[in-house]
């Protein structure tokens, strides 16, 4: 009798179980598939026969050659209060953004890999890796409407892998804080991390939005502290600007520390929906040689027209980077200060 009524107690919590399962799998929500692709064509007009390509920033580092950008697919899945998301890059420049990833020569780069828990409607928790918040720019070409990257986004961060909490502050205001590896490293045995934070808010009609954002080093003697801060203006319905600026602390070693920064302003016209056109124009000052970049400072002003066609988006793009110093190279191999470049680019995104 005894085993009997321990088999028929099992054999009740088996099917309910069963039914618990069943309940789920029916309601569990299916994940959002999203991608993009893009592909581009670069001629820098002074095409040194040393072989250099008069490029200083990410992701178009080729002469007279067409390439692929990145193929991407993400994704999103949430279930209740818990999500996670999965963002795969293929191509170069996939590879460039995940440089520090100890995977990244391979076929593919986790751009991003994070799971989410909601706490409250006014807090939640990240843990893994996601895109940088500093900046205007970002690595998905389609999400840019100028094609080639300025330099602030070059030699600031890329990524942060670490754990970080969103918290809304009420209205339009929220603040991001967290911990992380050091920057752009998915991986790490040092124990050195970085602080990460940004405030973010907007105007009660949400024309305009600012976003302050920061990074510092902790732990070691090494240290780096970046601000930075990113300003968009709609003014009409066809007009809107956007602002960053930039200043990055460096301190190695037993040295005394030094500092890069940059300026730049975006102004976006849209005559129609399927045509619109963003110039950039970007200062960025290296002269006490911080970062990779040539020790000077360099002035670039780019003009990106976008022809839309639904998802695709044709970019034919003018580019002039001038420096303080003669850091280009003319066909015949003597230097200059100034370089032009032309692109065109193709994105397209679902």
């Amino acid at each position: 009798m005894k085993k009997s009524m321990i088999a028929v107690v099992i054999s009740m919590v088996t099917m309910k179980l069963f039914a618990q399962n069943s309940d789920t799998t029916k309601t569990l929500p299916a994940p959002t598939i999203t991608g993009s692709v893009d592909a581009y064509y670069r001629y820098n007009f002074d095409n040194p026969k040393s072989g250099a390509t008069n490029n200083y920033t990410s992701f178009t580092n080729s002469q007279n050659s067409f390439e692929l950008g990145m193929a991407s697919v993400r994704a999103d899945h949430s279930f209740g209060k818990a999500s996670a998301t999965v963002d795969i890059g293929f191509g170069r420049r996939a590879e460039e953004f995940s440089y520090a990833n100890p995977d990244h020569s391979t076929l593919f780069a986790v751009k991003q890999a994070y799971v989410s828990y909601a706490v409250s409607d006014k807090l939640k928790l990240t843990i893994g890796k996601w895109a940088t918040h500093i900046g205007y720019e970002v690595p998905d070409a389609y999400l840019n409407r100028n094609y080639s990257m300025d330099y602030m986004f070059t030699y600031g961060p890329f990524s942060h892998t670490g754990l970080k909490a969103d918290i809304g502050l009420g209205g339009k205001s929220a603040f991001m804080v967290g911990v992380a590896n050091t920057t752009d490293n998915v991986t790490t045995t040092s124990s050195r991390k970085y602080a990460i934070a940004q405030f973010s808010t907007a105007s009660s009609d949400s024309k305009i939005k600012a976003y302050l954002n920061y990074q510092g080093s902790y732990g070691g003697s090494f240290s780096v502290n970046q601000v930075d801060l990113v300003v968009t203006a709609t003014i009409t319905d066809k007009f809107s600007i956007g602002y960053n600026g930039t200043v990055q602390s460096v301190k190695p070693d037993s040295t005394s520390g030094n500092s890069w920064w940059g300026s730049a302003l975006y102004f976006n016209v849209d005559p129609i929906s399927a045509f619109g056109i963003t110039l950039r124009a970007e200062y960025f000052d290296n002269k006490k040689a911080v970062v990779s970049a040539p020790a000077t400072s360099i002035f670039d002003i780019t003009l990106s027209p976008n022809f839309r066609i639904r998802n695709l988006t044709i970019i034919p793009e003018l580019r002039l980077d001038a420096g303080n110093n003669e850091i280009f190279e003319k066909n015949d191999g003597t230097p200059t200060k100034s370089t032009i470049t032309g692109i065109l680019a193709a994105t397209y995104h679902f």
